[in-house]
């Protein structure tokens, strides 16, 4: 076992199946809370459209054929759809990777949200041309992307370190 940001667990107490699944409970209810949100503090201008639905449409797809109605509304869930597996398969990675690298679990997995919002909304995204370059982002944008992803990760820390735990009865890996 190595020490230092690369420590890693013993294999005999690693549970990559049960990590799957906790990835994708735990994406699905952290997708919701990002949502939730992206509601109480938009991350961009109404006139801006939201990076999954611009790269939905650029992939051919008409998100308008893609809706359901609920509470007599009108919902377009293309883009939710986007977000909601881009969360779980985050969250898939973010879960199987604190298996076996404990460190990934830094401030309860906020620095790992951190990294994933750099990579993409200040990297990937912009160069997707799914969003604004990183520079020309509005603070209302830096401060929602940030606060959001860090609920978002956080959500998938506590949900994944409450469920392994009822589940196994034991700790997390480093500390067996």
């Amino acid at each position: 076992m190595s020490t230092g940001l690369f420590q890693k667990t013993k294999p005999s107490t690693r549970c990559y199946s049960l990590a799957v699944w906790l990835g994708v409970i735990s994406g699905f209810i952290s997708a919701l809370v990002k949502s939730g949100t992206e509601g109480i503090l938009p991350p961009r201008l109404l006139t801006e459209g939201a990076p999954p639905v611009t790269l939905l449409k650029n992939l051919g797809v008409d998100v308008t054929h893609w809706a359901y109605t609920y509470s007599e509304q009108v919902v377009y869930f293309g883009g939710n759809l986007v977000h909601i597996l881009f969360s779980i398969v985050s969250a898939i990675i973010y879960c199987v990777v604190a298996e076996v690298f404990p460190k990934v679990k830094l401030w309860q997995g906020i620095i790992f949200g951190l990294i994933v919002a750099i990579a993409f909304h200040g990297i990937l995204m912009p160069i997707l041309g799914l969003s604004t370059p990183a520079w020309d982002l509005r603070l209302d944008e830096i401060i929602s992307e940030v606060l959001g992803t860090a609920l978002w990760v956080w959500v998938i820390e506590i949900v994944r370190r409450d469920l392994r735990n009822r589940f196994t009865k034991k700790p997390d890996p480093e500390f067996q």
